[in-house]
């Protein structure tokens, strides 16, 4: 079980070399073969400093699947911001939709970040948090369901659901293009757009109002 200690909570620069380093070490060597030692040194701290951080191993490892989660929850916010902010016209809602697509296609799920989640979750998964402890599980889909309720107040979509509406977004785009493809990187296969618009236009005949339809 992870520590209950009272932690420091240190400088940045080394609390973020000790996760850089931790991270480096977890995938490489595995978390049940990586030692405090090693990421100790290769953080160029000492093992004390790696305890009084972050406690144990564990707990480490929590705070390194944390920080690549808040990441890739900062992609995510961002490309929403970037795409879908200010909309109040019925024709911007499919293209705008597309590019938010496109874009979390490429920088999110094609990025160091969302692999390194995925084999952590993968190799060790029975060292991580549950599903529903995990303090990042479900904040993309309430992030993209908070863009879409604006959207509904600018009279574009009918979202009686939020959260709904944005697992089905995600399953008729992202979820689709991973299942066919098994990566999703718009900028460097050509069948991922036309996936990509069709998910969209799906989602829009489910909730889009008469007028964006």
């Amino acid at each position: 079980m992870p520590t209950e200690k009272t932690l420091r909570a240190g400088s940045a620069h080394k609390r973020a070399a000790i996760l850089t380093s931790a991270r480096e070490l977890f995938l490489t060597e595995g978390f049940d073969r990586s030692s405090v030692d090693a990421v100790a040194a290769r953080a160029g701290v000492s093992k004390r400093t790696v305890y009084d951080y972050f406690g144990d191993k564990q707990t480490l490892l929590h705070a390194v699947f944390d920080d690549v989660g808040q990441s890739l929850l900062a992609t995510v916010k961002r490309t929403l911001a970037d795409t879908l902010d200010g909309l109040t016209e019925a024709d911007e809602l499919e293209p705008a939709l597309v590019e938010f697509s496109m874009r979390i296609t490429t920088d999110m799920l094609d990025s160091a970040e969302y692999t390194t989640l995925q084999r952590f979750v993968r190799t060790a998964g029975g060292h991580l948090p549950e599903p529903d402890d995990r303090a990042l599980t479900n904040a993309p889909e309430e992030a993209m369901g908070e863009r879409f309720t604006a959207l509904a107040e600018a009279g574009l979509l009918d979202v009686p659901d939020a959260r709904l509406a944005a697992d089905h977004f995600i399953a008729l785009t992202f979820g689709v293009t991973l299942s066919r493809l098994g990566s999703a990187n718009a900028a460097k296969d050509a069948r991922v757009r036309p996936l990509i618009v069709e998910g969209v236009r799906a989602f829009l005949r489910a909730y889009a109002t008469g007028l964006a339809k």
